[in-house]
């Protein structure tokens, strides 16, 4: 007698995957092992809903494993570093979570002697390249299964076909797909596709899921060599004061947002996002960096780091380029210590101090507007006349610039 095929899915309990475990198991024959991979965005009561849900869809195994340590450590430190944010707006929710889940995954696969790993990812999303480039990194030549993508279904039609197998799958579900992690919740489908039209609160609060409270707060993040270490003065490991941050961000509804860009296919997307924790802290971060990192510093760390979040945001995390901006952005950080004021206020914030014992900012150099301390103005007199050459050159020579009519 042959012995069945052993899969292991990347589970998340959601609609595309719960969909795959009853037709790897009725259509194709397989046995079938979940393995949620938490990287944030679940509590107890869910992972274990999220068990039970595997089981009864026909799972002969499941397994959860807490993978939001090593997202931290691994990428969101680096996110920070970096003050990543893809077009300017987006912390990146979704990648380095992927990425981290594709290895605990990949580990699994190996552990247990599966013959193929399946995800739910669909066609036309970044996902399928994420999965689907680390499994080809992580375990060469193993099979690939992608339900989702291969039998090119709607959300309301693999809804329909867990209800017709006694599954109850929030409704809401049939419409929007959402992510939520450690970095952040997306929010995909509906009226997010048209990017004509509005999104409505409504939409948002799918993702939102704490009591608003009204009035301003004021926050301190502590820095430690550009990681994040502690919240109003109380340490905390990073995992614990990105949730932390999160709850109290989500409570004055900050981290709302849209953003529009090109996928990893070619072709342009939208999202919802709440992303509060990510969103302030790279923007404290930043505004530390200014006062303790040389111009050039920033200037060549950031256009690294935007490189890193592109590739990052491609699947592209096993690039070896990659350690080499990890490596640099290390580097970078080493006098980006101190602490940074923010302030929370009905959907907004603002980053209102910064400090460092590595302070750039000295009086000692002078007071900005005011007077110099290490210069006279006939320094500076010598100094314009000598930056004033290149355009006077070019002048001289015939050429012309925006400020002249032709």
């Amino acid at each position: 007698m042959n012995q069945k095929k052993k899969f292991v899915l990347a589970y998340s309990g959601g609609l595309d995957t719960s969909y795959c475990i009853p037709y790897l198991r009725e259509e194709k024959g397989f046995d079938v092992v979940t393995v949620t991979v938490d990287t944030g965005g679940f509590d107890a009561a869910e992972l274990a809903e999220v068990e039970e849900r595997a089981k009864t869809l026909g799972a002969v195994e499941h397994f959860t494993i807490d993978a939001r340590q090593e997202v931290f450590e691994r990428w969101v430190s680096y996110l920070v570093k970096g003050n990543v944010l893809r077009g300017q707006v987006y912390p990146l929710a979704v990648a380095a979570e992927r990425v981290v889940q594709a290895e605990v995954i990949a580990r699994k696969a190996k552990e247990i002697g599966a013959d193929a790993v399946a995800h739910g990812s669909t066609g036309a999303g970044n996902d399928q390249v994420r999965f689907d480039t680390a499994f080809h990194v992580l375990l060469p030549g193993i099979e690939i299964v992608t339900p989702t993508r291969d039998e090119k279904l709607s959300r309301e039609e693999e809804y329909d076909f867990l209800k017709e197998r006694g599954v109850d799958i929030d409704p809401s579900l049939r419409e929007y797909s959402i992510n939520s992690g450690l970095w952040g919740s997306t929010i995909g489908g509906g009226v997010t596709h048209d990017s004509a039209s509005e999104i409505p609160p409504e939409v948002f609060e799918q993702a939102v899921d704490t009591e608003k409270v009204e009035g301003s707060e004021l926050l301190e993040i502590g820095f430690d060599r550009g990681v994040p270490v502690s919240l109003n003065g109380e340490a905390m490991g990073g995992v614990d004061l990105v949730i932390r941050l999160g709850e109290l961000c989500r409570s004055h509804r900050v981290g709302l947002g849209v953003h529009i860009g090109d996928t990893v296919l070619g072709i342009k997307g939208r999202i919802a996002f709440e992303a509060g924790a990510a969103i302030v802290l790279i923007h404290a971060h930043r505004e530390l960096e200014k006062i303790t990192l040389s111009d050039w510093q920033r200037f060549w760390k950031d256009h690294m780091a935007s490189f890193y979040g592109k590739l990052l945001h491609e699947g592209q995390a096993f690039e070896p380029v990659m350690r080499d901006i990890e490596a640099m952005m290390d580097s970078s950080q080493e006098r980006v210590s101190g602490s940074a004021g923010v302030r929370l206020d009905s959907g907004s914030f603002s980053v209102v101090t910064v400090s460092s014992p590595n302070t750039l900012a000295g009086a000692e150099a002078g007071v900005y507007g005011e007077m110099p301390k290490l210069w006279e103005g006939a320094d500076v007199r010598g100094f314009s006349t000598i930056s004033a050459i290149p355009s006077r050159l070019y002048r001289s020579a015939g050429g012309k610039d925006a400020t002249e009519d032709e």
